[in-house]
């Protein structure tokens, strides 16, 4: 134990790279999430079909399947990605296909007096969706893509396999030098779960946020969109 402990730099070098690779990651599929769900509720048919082909190629395909052919295949054909990009797109990719169906489900649950409402007031449709729809779609997005976001950092356990010194590519080091595989697996499991916690807390202040944000409190009397919202959460006046 006291060899593992000995250690700490490496593992907190690896810790360091695991919590970019999350960071990039999750910053590029909560893009796509968006971009994409708000294409599956389009009213335009070839938006929606955009929608349905990113999600189900990238929902249906092995995020390290996807990391090889970034780092291995594509330099064949001559496009060459360094290790970290790699990883990132491959993680972004992946998870930004389950969250674009979080969105869109999300804005398919607001209730459907909130648009109702958004005519009645005449507002534009960029109106509606960032005024109204949008923000009481976040609340129900949140919770989700708190456990998406979870899942990418742990997903990064296997970009060792494309050179990357991640947590568990360096805890490797660590056990093929000390021998000490149970503590350097237990040092790891530590860590991986700090990061998880640290990962969850945030999405629970967005969440305490976004709650007094949607009219868990009084709404101004002066802004429509706001009473809108507010009657969505059974605290303002319902249209």
């Amino acid at each position: 134990m006291t060899d593992v402990l000995d250690s700490y730099r490496l593992l907190l070098q690896g810790a360091w790279i695991t919590v970019q690779l999350t960071v990039l990651g999750s910053a590029l599929a909560l893009v796509l999430a968006l971009v994409f769900g708000l294409a599956g509720t389009s009213a335009r048919v070839w938006v929606r079909a955009l929608n349905r082909v990113y999600v189900e190629f990238f929902r249906g395909t092995a995020t390290l399947v996807l990391m090889y052919w970034f780092f291995y295949a594509l330099p064949l054909v001559g496009f060459r990605f360094t290790p970290m990009a790699a990883a990132v797109l491959s993680l972004g990719l992946n998870i930004g296909a389950y969250g674009a169906e979080v969105v869109r489900g999300s804005l398919n649950a607001v209730p459907k007096a909130q648009y109702e409402a958004t005519v009645a007031l005449n507002f534009s449709p960029f109106q509606r969706m960032r005024r109204v729809l949008l923000p009481q779609a976040v609340a129900l997005m949140l919770p989700p893509f708190g456990n998406l976001l979870i899942e990418l950092m742990k997903g990064t356990a296997i970009v060792s396999l494309i050179t990357i010194g991640d947590l568990t590519f360096r805890a490797q080091q660590i056990r093929g030098a000390t021998g000490e595989t149970l503590w350097t697996f237990v040092a790891i499991l530590v860590l991986y779960f700090v990061i998880a916690q640290v990962l969850q807390l945030g999405v629970r202040f967005a969440e305490r946020r976004v709650d007094r944000m949607l009219g868990r409190g009084p709404a101004p009397k002066d802004d429509p969109g706001a009473v809108v919202a507010a009657g969505a959460s059974g605290t303002g006046v319902n249209p």
